[in-house]
């Protein structure tokens, strides 16, 4: 069972976080390149606390070089890793209530997903991440559209018999409706799949279509404008023990950083949008429009397909559906 063995490198996070020479060492696990905007929000976390010379040091492993993309939540809730900038529906197995981070037609725009942040919504899933012992150090959305290998994905009937990577159970459950084959993965292997034939069509944030440089596998674009169905919860969270176990002075300079981390995360997960559009075309790749007609006819399959299986399979699903649903 090779495949259940530490890392080296996870054996060593497993030790949870060390004190050298005197500072304390933070070890936060992500699985983007250090160009991507969740590396960057993490780098400010790490630079603010340094410069705040509070003997703490944080240090980034990216490119999943500590744990595997969706292997991060149990090992962060366990103490066994300090800090992750993590999709939270990934967590999905172990919360199912984080299925509702990434619901299709939930988040209007970037600042509505601002707002739905700074509501009961969110304060709810907080009080699920503490059962974890896991809070929420940066608060952050970022947007997403289609890509298709071959052809445009707008609209439902677009998807019907293609191999299709979904972000996430609920966007799995709304593309299964309306015809689509489903393969999961992380968003870092939908370039391999694309290149070797597995997927025809993935969905996922802007950031990584750039990231991940999937504009070099497909033929047509369809990403996030003035409509986006696809929204993605993706904070940076914290072991909530690490954080107590800190001394006030540590935990001012990382809540100070914090904030000055989620100010940019929102202004750069706005610009993420227009500048990924700009390296498809670049790339040559089409670009085509989600119009409001297409996007009413996704949320009304969501509504029979996703909506549905969140609120039949969670026990307080419709509760916590409406609370979101609430927010303006």
């Amino acid at each position: 069972m090779k495949s259940k063995l530490l890392t080296t490198a996870a054996l060593v996070a497993a030790m949870g976080f060390a004190t050298v020479a005197g500072a304390t060492e933070l070890r936060l696990s992500h699985q983007w390149s250090n160009k991507d905007i969740r590396h960057q929000v993490a780098q400010i976390v790490a630079d603010e606390v340094a410069a705040a010379d509070v003997d703490l040091d944080i240090k980034i492993f990216g490119s999943k070089s500590l744990f595997k993309p969706r292997e991060q939540y149990r090992p962060l809730s366990r103490g066994q890793l300090d800090m992750t900038v993590l999709p939270l529906s990934y967590a999905g197995g172990q919360q199912p209530a984080f299925n509702l981070t990434l619901m299709p037609g939930l988040v209007k725009n970037h600042d509505h997903a601002a707002r739905l942040s700074d509501s009961p919504f969110m304060a709810a899933l907080e009080e699920k991440l503490a059962d974890d012992d896991v809070m929420v150090l940066v608060h952050g959305y970022l947007a997403g559209g289609f890509v298709g290998k071959d052809k445009c994905i707008t609209s439902p009937s677009d998807v019907e018999g293609l191999q299709t990577r979904a972000a996430g159970k609920a966007f799995e459950q709304m593309l299964a409706g309306a015809g689509a084959s489903i393969t999961s993965m992380a968003s870092s292997e939908i370039y391999n799949a694309m290149q070797t034939g597995i997927l025809n069509a993935a969905n996922t944030s802007s950031s990584s279509f750039v990231s991940y440089r999937i504009y070099e596998q497909v033929a047509c674009y369809t990403p996030a404008g003035d409509i986006a169905l696809w929204f993605m919860y993706q904070p940076l969270l914290m072991n909530k023990s690490t954080f107590d176990g800190l001394t006030p002075e540590q935990q001012a300079a990382l809540l100070a950083a914090a904030e000055k981390a989620e100010a940019y995360y929102l202004e750069e997960a706005k610009k993420q949008d227009a500048a990924s559009v700009a390296v498809f075309e670049e790339a040559g790749v089409k670009i085509a429009q989600m119009s409001p007609e297409d996007f009413e006819a996704w949320r009304a399959l969501a509504k029979e397909t996703s909506y549905k299986a969140f609120v039949d399979e969670v026990p307080d699903g419709q509760e916590l559906l409406d609370m979101a649903l609430a927010v303006e």
